[in-house]
């Protein structure tokens, strides 16, 4: 290989990364080659070993290149094309009781389950987390401050913390005070606080459909019902849906997903958040929104929530750290602006406080500036691993299958094709020891009985492929 030529108007990584890019496009290195090694590539062309690393980082993020542990860096393999996308979803619009709990509390059972292959429940991997350098954090708080810190908070949480959250959200836009956020035991617990501080038993919720089985379970435990609004695997929910509910004032809240939504991995785009925005503010409707997944995106830019893009909007902000960084912590928080006193008093009759030495330990993992580049590990992870199993699941599963292609987060929601029946799928793989969740715990109605969601959520290796392969077997089994 040459050295790479000069360009004044460009830095050196970015020169190194335009001549694999062209390597690539050329096919001098077809999909699925090794390419050159950073040292054999920094000799040739001339640069240092940072540069090139750089170089190779940047067509990681662009999904041109994947990293394989203790082996090094390969061209991606072309994506799936054979597999549609799934329909709009089409639910009755009519409000519905919801009965899941039972349902709900099986999968988390099989989710605690070594025994099984972890496609089930929406939660990341030890290993695919920041988990030895966050626990050192908690364990210096322990040993500075344990008996300072075992004693109970405030509802509001730790100062500190808040304070850290507030400087996180300038990135995207949003404007918050530590003073107009408190902490939560994870984002159900947040979820839940801001549904007792708008609504009263017997209330009706607007929610995508399908929608994540959790909330489904808090809507349950407070008597509320819920109204499934059509939603699109790619740009999100209905509008028009939503407002002709709203005009038969069938509605008191609404609970939606930022973006990267569980199961379809959906976002709204800005426009129309402000659009539904503009048409809650008319009918004075508040808006709760779950942006447990906005930080894991495959986008160059961070989506931005519903609440940044309009501040005076009757918004309730609800996240935590379990997809990203720590699921056993219970570390979440929820932000408003209009209503902080119910949601204060909410954390208070639901759990006082939450664990002070979990907080601090965030916290300082925050402030050091490690929880940033342990996201781009973990965007390039959650990435690869979903192109790997849309790549399986075009190969073993049935023709006529549709999944998603989401923009962030590591789920994907796969139609089957033929009316297979995913409670019965789930039945078979279970006995062989593999684990997903099937599709009519995404709805109130007893909908997308053939659907499932797959959880990229674990490093990928050999045992996980297989038994993606194994569901895609039963599958065209059910369909024969």
């Amino acid at each position: 290989m040459d050295k790479v030529k000069n360009d004044a108007t460009r830095h050196r990584y970015e020169e190194v990364a335009a001549f694999v890019m062209e390597l690539i496009e050329t096919g001098t290195l077809p999909p699925g080659t090794k390419v050159p090694s950073l040292r054999t590539l920094s000799r040739q062309l001339h640069v240092s070993l940072s540069t090139t690393m750089q170089a190779y980082r940047v067509l990681e993020d662009k999904g041109m290149l994947e990293a394989r542990p203790q082996s090094g860096f390969y061209v991606a393999s072309s994506g799936p094309v054979a597999l549609d996308l799934p329909e709009k979803s089409r639910p009755p619009m009519r409000p519905h009781r919801v009965s899941v709990a039972a349902p709900v509390l099986q999968m988390l059972e099989y989710a605690a389950d070594p025994t099984l292959q972890p496609l089930g429940c929406a939660i990341p991997s030890p290993e695919m987390l920041s988990a030895g350098k966050l626990d050192r954090f908690l364990a210096r708080a322990a040993r500075l401050k344990g008996a300072e810190f075992n004693t109970y908070g405030t509802p509001s949480g730790e100062p500190y913390l808040r304070r850290e959250l507030a400087r996180r959200a300038i990135r995207w836009g949003q404007t918050l005070s530590p003073d107009e956020i408190a902490v939560t035991c994870g984002c159900t617990e947040a979820l839940s606080i801001a549904l007792k501080a708008t609504t009263l038993p017997g209330d009706v919720v607007a929610i995508e459909s399908p929608t994540y089985f959790g909330v489904l379970q808090v809507i349950e435990s407070l008597n509320l019902h819920a109204l499934e609004l059509p939603t699109d695997a790619t740009s999100g929910v209905d509008i028009a849906s939503l407002e002709r509910a709203l005009a038969r004032n069938a509605v008191q809240v609404c609970l939606l997903s930022s973006c990267f939504s569980n199961p379809l991995g959906s976002t709204l785009p800005g426009a129309k958040k402000r659009q539904l925005l503009d048409l809650l503010k008319r009918h004075e409707i508040p808006l709760i929104e779950d942006d447990i997944y906005g930080d894991i995106h495959f986008t160059e830019e961070r989506p931005r929530p519903f609440m940044a893009l309009d501040p005076s909007a009757d918004v309730i902000y609800c996240s935590s750290f379990s997809k990203t960084l720590a699921p056993g912590y219970r570390v979440g928080w929820i932000a408003t602006k209009k209503r902080l006193r119910q949601v204060l008093e909410g954390k208070f009759s639901t759990s006082l406080c939450s664990p002070i030495l979990p907080q601090i330990a965030i916290a300082d993992f925050l402030s050091s500036g490690g929880y940033d580049a342990h996201l781009r590990r973990l965007r390039r992870a959650f990435r690869s691993n979903i192109e790997r199993m849309l790549r399986v699941i075009d190969e073993a599963f049935p023709r006529g299958t549709r999944v998603t292609r989401p923009a962030g987060g590591f789920v994907l929601w796969v139609k089957l094709p033929g009316a297979v029946p995913s409670d019965g799928l789930l039945q078979q793989a279970l006995s062989e020891n593999i684990c997903f969740a099937p599709g009519k715990l995404f709805s109130t109605t007893g909908q997308y009985d053939d659907c499932l969601r797959l959880s990229c959520g674990h490093a990928w290796s050999d045992t996980l492929e297989q038994a993606v392969r194994r569901i895609g077997a039963l599958a065209r089994e059910w369909r024969d």
